[in-house]
């Protein structure tokens, strides 16, 4: 009897589903150096990866407030987080930031969720971008060529937090022409909207819509590769379907140091003009006070993302005020201007609409972007034809290479001018 019911229990034993498998570690890449870091299933559901080991990799350390303390400090380069096991808050600073889970302890050591190194340190400035595609966290490394004194841009009348470059492994061999002692080019391109936030729809009368936040994401893909394709170094502020704040996009770019930023966005006619479903062509905008009613439209519409940012501060002063104020900023607005008027040419040489030419207005995406920055309206989403082109691959790939020349026309022509050359 007592033999049938072993039998019996291992029989039952057998039938009870097989032990998850382990998860895979997070890949952290540093220039060409790769490091795993421990990772765990989550008590609360998702994933979780070892505190102590993820500071290691990122050139970081965790530090224990206190013998047997519950309570952590998570340095990486120089932001500080701290933490307490069981509780599912990070204090940075003065700010107290929810976490999507508990950290918590297993077998003596402290695991965070997964979320606090894709998605809280990239948006703290901490040096850190996640590459979903390739599920890494890559650190930052400082590009350490020196450049020579007359090549150097007149930034240093902009106060700036020291901060590192664009991800290492982006990092490649300046072009042959180019003198070795200037640093790399880099570039942050910005997918307009993302996450709840569709931005426009369209075409207008037809009941399969289109979406901006996936056109701008797909073209600012394209043109990362175009870029890269021409030596440049290039940080997206998204890569995939999520929401950035608007103040965050060009603090990313701050925060790499970059050479200009480049927004990518889909126009949408005014409802009520005579024939809105008709409108079409291209326009590209910098950071200024608009001088029209269609600017002003064009502003408000872009800036209307802002009401996807739960925690956003729309009472602050004027930000448009605050950068007309900043002499430093109105030599980046100049160059706005000329970038833009570069972007705008090239895109008459391949796009099926009119141009409409270069625009002024305030966009709150710019605002936060201390160097020349511009927004590009790549056609109209409420115009069935234009919906029809910004949507086939083709079309944006040869896109994305005319934005890519234009970019290096204009990086040229300013390294000519403040090296003397021209």
């Amino acid at each position: 009897m007592m033999l049938l019911s072993a039998l019996a229990l291992t029989l039952q034993l057998s039938a009870v589903a097989p032990p998850l498998p382990p998860l895979p570690p997070l890949v952290v890449r540093a220039g060409d150096r790769l490091q795993s870091v421990p990772t765990l299933r989550h008590p609360d559901g998702g994933i979780a990866v070892r505190a102590d080991a993820l500071a290691q990799a990122l050139g970081g350390q965790l530090v224990t407030q206190s013998t047997g303390s519950a309570r952590f400090r998570l340095e990486v380069g120089t932001t500080g987080m701290d933490l307490e096991a069981g509780n599912a808050l990070v204090v940075v600073a003065s700010d107290t930031i929810p976490l999507r889970a508990g950290v918590f302890r297993r077998g003596g050591q402290l695991y965070v969720p997964l979320a606090l190194a894709t998605e809280l340190l990239p948006r703290l400035g901490a040096g850190v971008l996640f590459d979903p595609e390739k599920a890494e966290l890559r650190r930052f490394s400082t590009v350490t060529t020196a450049r020579r004194a007359s090549t150097a841009r007149p930034r240093a009348e902009t106060p700036r937090a020291s901060a590192p470059s664009a991800p290492a492994d982006n990092v490649r061999s300046a072009p042959a022409s180019r003198s070795a002692s200037l640093r790399q080019r880099v570039v942050v391109v910005d997918a307009g909207h993302g996450g709840p936030d569709n931005g426009m729809s369209g075409p207008i009368g037809v009941p399969k819509k289109v979406y901006e936040k996936n056109i701008t994401l797909a073209v600012a893909k394209e043109l990362r590769t175009a870029l890269e394709q021409r030596q440049i170094q290039v940080v997206m502020t998204r890569t995939t379907d999520t929401l950035i704040a608007l103040g965050d996009r060009g603090r990313i770019a701050n925060h790499a140091k970059a050479d200009l930023f480049l927004s990518v966005h889909v126009n949408a006619a005014n409802p009520r003009w005579t024939n809105p479903g008709g409108a079409r062509g291209f326009e590209t905008y910098f950071l200024a006070e608009a001088k029209t009613e269609d600017e002003r439209r064009v502003a408000a519409m872009e800036n209307e993302a802002i009401r996807f940012e739960t925690d956003a501060d729309v009472t602050r002063d004027d930000p448009l005020g605050f950068i007309m104020r900043d002499m430093a900023q109105n030599e980046h607005l100049r160059e706005s201007g000329r970038l833009a008027e570069l972007l705008q040419a090239g895109m008459k040489q391949v796009h099926p609409g009119p141009s409409r030419g270069v625009k002024q207005a305030g966009f709150r995406v710019l605002v936060t972007a201390f160097m020349p920055a511009v927004l590009v309206e790549i056609g109209f989403g409420t115009n069935k034809l234009e919906a029809q082109y910004m949507t086939d691959t083709e079309r944006q790939r040869e896109l994305a290479s005319t934005l890519a020349d234009a970019v290096v026309r204009y990086l040229d022509q300013y390294e000519r001018k403040v090296g003397g050359g021209g």
